[in-house]
């Protein structure tokens, strides 16, 4: 049995997704499976799931978007904007086979999968209690403060940072595979993580400075566009750690694939949101949550983006 599991790529929750589901399939459903990986990620505008990516006996998807392809065979996601393409939400409807999760509700897939096939499968998810717990603070952003958030001490914390930047297609599969049975703290301490991290840190800490640089704060809102420094991916708490009281921050950033925006709120201020991001993203074609959501454009359209995101910017504002 060839199982292919294929899960949102550079993401933490979307790694370890993945982990509790291979360890799960591997108890419960098919021991001697051979197991292969397959980072997906969002693109410009709401392209579905590539269908050539379905070349496993079985294929299952975690933590990202729906597909209505027959050769989908097991599918979690927790994402507000789930279902992207005409029909998408029907088909997920009408599915009768048992083996296909939703629930936007849930701060992190991970802990979603988790509880979904220890109810229905008797998994026993004991075992993985510390990445249940850290994929839970990670998604769902339940740090104590900016100042963890920024900071990055926890090695929970120091992986994900590795693996939000990862460009080897090697790597995360080895990271999910390690998640599984290896404690954080001692997977993040590994030669090959750490090799990776130090130059991570040098960057984002240059990256804050950017920020400070760049970014101002007008009625409730951080703006910053760093697309011509070259980020396309930064710590998103970034400007709460320098502006506590902002409701929401919006950015712009690029790199050599995409231009892209992100929208976020003060995860430390929830009270002072009143807008759903995924909502907002989903009318430029991206998604996310109601507290964070992302829209990518193609390498050629930062004006585009630039133009989304002061649309964006003056809607929060408002």
């Amino acid at each position: 049995m060839r199982l292919k599991v294929l899960y949102h790529d550079n993401c933490f929750d979307g790694a370890a997704s993945a982990a509790v589901f291979t360890r799960f399939y591997l108890e419960k459903v098919s021991p001697e499976a051979q197991i292969e990986y397959q980072g997906l990620a969002h693109k410009a505008g709401a392209e579905g799931v590539d269908a050539r990516l379905f070349t496993g006996d079985e294929n299952a998807i975690v933590d990202f978007r729906y597909s209505q392809d027959a050769r989908l065979t097991w599918w979690f996601d927790h994402h507000q904007s789930a279902f992207q393409q005409p029909g998408d939400e029907a088909h997920f409807r009408a599915d009768a086979s048992g083996k296909k999760f939703h629930d936007p509700k849930r701060k992190s897939c991970t802990g979603f999968l988790a509880d979904t096939v220890a109810a229905r499968f008797g998994f026993d998810k004991a075992p993985l209690d510390e990445l249940l717990y850290w994929a839970e603070i990670v998604d769902g952003a339940l740090f104590t403060s900016p100042k963890m958030a920024v900071e990055l001490k926890e090695p929970a914390l120091q992986l994900m940072t590795v693996l939000e930047a990862s460009t080897d297609p090697a790597f995360i599969p080895s990271v999910i595979g390690r998640m599984q049975r290896q404690p954080l703290a001692e997977l993040a301490a590994s030669a090959d993580v750490q090799r990776l991290l130090k130059p991570l840190l040098e960057r984002h800490r240059g990256a804050i400075e950017v920020v400070r640089k760049k970014a101002r704060l007008e009625k409730g809102v951080v703006f910053f566009d760093v697309a011509d420094e070259g980020f396309d991916g930064l710590n998103k708490f970034i400007s709460y750690y320098l502006y506590p009281d902002a409701r929401y921050t919006v950015w712009v950033g690029a790199s050599s694939k995409r231009a892209k925006i992100s929208i976020g709120s003060n995860p430390w201020r929830p009270e002072l949101r009143t807008h759903d991001l995924s909502r907002i993203a989903e009318r430029y074609g991206g998604g996310g949550h109601p507290v964070v959501a992302a829209v990518s454009f193609k390498a050629g359209q930062l004006a585009q983006a630039r133009a989304a995101a002061a649309e964006v910017v003056a809607e929060l504002q408002g």
